[in-house]
């Protein structure tokens, strides 16, 4: 075999065998590529926060059986995912949760995996025969949700190809619509409503890809 040959190979394997691994800021606006990304989950969560914040409808709750606590009691539901990629909207609930509990404007009761983990705990502390059956909880003295959280995020997407006009460059467009909404659980009546929309699009040009 010629070792001439194979010399410039050598040469190049320490550079492709590099690799770099490092920290970013996590608030930095996310540029990658148009999928969606974590600039979009916050500016989804930043708005429905604001909105929440702010709406007059969710500045008290009246009801026979609350304390002096008149806080709104929110029970925060699902989030359907519409778009055709795969978004963990957990996470955006997640966020718009952690804001509002952090801001103390409300209150909030644990939802399906939170009520899971709580049954198995009553369940325990009732039935081991281990806790001290003056300390021991019991199911009938949880909180009364007022209202259900929940919304819906949307995207249309559009894609053109290259051609002479366009210069031979290839355009991808994608528009999210984030919907959230409260309903009271008592009538039904919704009680607040908002939306935020976004559009990202992409142009790549002939040696992009």
């Amino acid at each position: 075999m010629n070792l001439n040959k194979l010399l410039p190979l050598f040469l190049f394997l320490p550079l492709g065998a590099c690799s770099s691994v490092g920290y970013g800021d996590p608030d930095a606006v996310e540029t990658i590529n148009i999928d969606y990304g974590s600039t979009d989950l916050q500016g989804f969560a930043a708005k429905m926060v604001e909105s929440m914040n702010t709406a007059p409808s969710l500045n008290y709750f009246e009801h026979p059986g609350k304390s002096q606590d008149k806080r709104v009691v929110v029970y925060f539901g699902g989030i359907d995912n519409a778009t055709s990629e795969h978004i963990d909207t957990g996470s955006i609930r997640d966020s718009i949760q952690t804001s509002l509990l952090k801001g103390g404007k409300f209150r909030f009761v644990s939802g399906k995996p939170g009520q899971q983990e709580i049954g198995d705990q009553v369940a325990f502390q009732q039935g081991s025969g281990r806790v001290d059956p003056t300390q021991a909880k019991a199911f009938g003295r949880q909180l009364g949700a007022d209202v259900v959280v929940y919304g819906t995020l949307r995207s249309i997407e559009k894609h053109k190809g290259r051609s002479l006009e366009s210069g031979g460059m290839k355009t991808d467009d994608v528009y999210y619509k984030f919907t959230l909404q409260c309903d009271s659980i008592e009538t039904a009546e919704v009680l607040w409503m908002e939306e935020k929309e976004l559009r990202k699009t992409a142009k790549t040009g002939l040696f992009g890809g």
